[in-house]
């Protein structure tokens, strides 16, 4: 007999089925006993008789594959129920370290990532990774239909695209490589191959050696690149459109979890508001008296700047452009006093992207790295297509972890990393 998933039953009323999953919860009385059974889609409740059990095998989170016919009732989670003719241990699960059956699993984020995998049968924290698949495959198809193509880059590289020391090494046989921070040159490489618009969805490492709520040392990080633009600002109104699409997307798709999760989304009614950093940080010392900020803002500036656009715009986002030399990577097309054609999008006081229009021409890029410090020598694998026709280009990176927790009101970004990667954890 073929399993039927739980949230399909209702097509089989007065009809026998099997279906297999967890036990969720177990109820026995004094000839019958109920007994909840969970898959991926949901739950419904079985009845058995006691004389064809064995008690003892019966037990919370064990797998079992169930018998019987369904008929209508009416009870808190269907208006039907299984009367159990048969039903097979799979598994039997031992005693749980964890109780992920309850309504809160009112344990320490370190005990929950210390039991990563079974905390995940919790109803609240699948609805987080459910709303997750749905930014990235919302990310998909908004470009997609645009025409761009999805490209898989190496993930082992023999320089790090942001330069400076943040990168793993990795022993390539007698040569010494590294992990990713971007796939950055290869998104520009492949604009000038000629694709013209490329996108990529896929882990990123980077060695810094935080240890905050916001920072991972390896996440999934959600590019672009798109050729022949006018400037930064083709690349800000993309966004703001993928922006939207997302969220329209999570509210039609994912109305199940953000009702599990008790989440209302953001709304963003008209354009998105776009400040210089400069005047951002004018406004942080004039409004909120926080001083000593120069070409950038700590996490509580990033904080007061959202309150503000909140208070001022009803706005849960703000783009901040023009970014100083000196805090851009040396791909990122230069402006006039030391400026960046560059920007970083805010979300709830969390920088959640930063992108930019990128230097296209070769003997301004060669400059670049070496004003930055670094050998053009070692770069000439990227560098060598810009001698051969390059467009005007610009891209982005969303960080998939950082923009989950902050739609979802997440306290840590590890909340949203499926199997989180820090300073101090390397398992599972």
């Amino acid at each position: 007999m073929e399993r039927i998933m739980i949230n399909n039953i209702k097509n089989y009323i007065n009809e026998k089925i099997k279906i297999e999953g967890w036990i969720y919860r177990i109820r026995k009385l004094k000839n019958i006993t109920f007994i909840v059974v969970r898959d991926k889609s949901g739950l419904i409740q079985c009845v058995v008789e006691n004389t064809k059990t064995n008690e003892k095998n019966i037990k919370i989170e064990s797998v079992v594959s169930i018998i019987g016919g369904v008929k209508e009732n009416n009870n808190s989670l269907n208006p039907f129920e299984v009367l159990i003719e048969e039903i097979n241990i799979i598994n039997e699960a031992k005693e749980l370290p964890i109780e992920v059956n309850k309504e809160e699993l009112d344990v320490s984020l370190e005990t929950i990532l210390n039991n990563r995998v079974i905390s995940l049968r919790h109803k609240k924290l699948s609805a987080i990774f459910n709303i997750q698949n749905i930014i990235v495959q919302s990310f998909r198809e908004f470009l997609l239909k645009r025409d761009f193509t999805e490209i898989f880059t190496p993930k082992i590289v023999s320089e790090g695209a942001e330069g400076g020391t943040d990168v793993f090494k990795v022993q390539y046989f007698e040569k010494t490589a590294y992990l990713a921070q971007s796939p950055q040159f290869y998104k520009q490489m492949m604009v000038g191959a000629g694709f013209e618009r490329v996108f990529e969805v896929a882990h990123v490492y980077r060695a810094e050696e935080h240890n905050t709520s916001r920072h991972l040392n390896e996440y999934v990080s959600m590019d672009l690149e798109l050729g022949f633009i006018k400037d930064e600002y083709d690349i800000i109104n993309l966004e703001e459109e993928l922006v939207k699409y997302i969220l329209a997307s999570v509210e039609e798709r994912g109305k199940k979890g953000l009702e599990v999760l008790n989440i209302t989304l953001p709304k963003i009614n008209g354009i998105i508001p776009r400040i210089e950093l400069s005047e951002a940080i004018k406004i942080i010392g004039e409004r909120y008296n926080k001083k000593n900020l120069e070409g950038d803002l700590d996490p509580d500036g990033e904080k007061l700047i959202c309150k503000y656009v909140k208070e001022k715009f009803d706005c849960d986002f703000v783009f901040l452009t023009n970014y100083p030399r000196k805090k851009r990577p040396m791909y990122t097309m230069p402006l006039c006093n030391n400026g960046t054609r560059s920007f970083d999008l805010l979300f709830r006081g969390v920088e959640i992207t930063t992108g930019g229009e990128r230097i296209n021409n070769y003997s301004m890029l060669i400059e670049s790295i070496k004003d930055k410090g670094l050998n053009p020598n070692n770069y000439e694998s990227y560098t060598e297509i810009f001698k051969y026709g390059m467009p005007k280009h610009g891209g982005l990176a969303i960080g998939l972890e950082r923009i989950t927790a902050q739609l979802l009101n997440l306290n840590n970004v590890r909340e949203a990393t499926l199997i989180p990667r820090d300073r101090t954890r390397i398992i599972p």
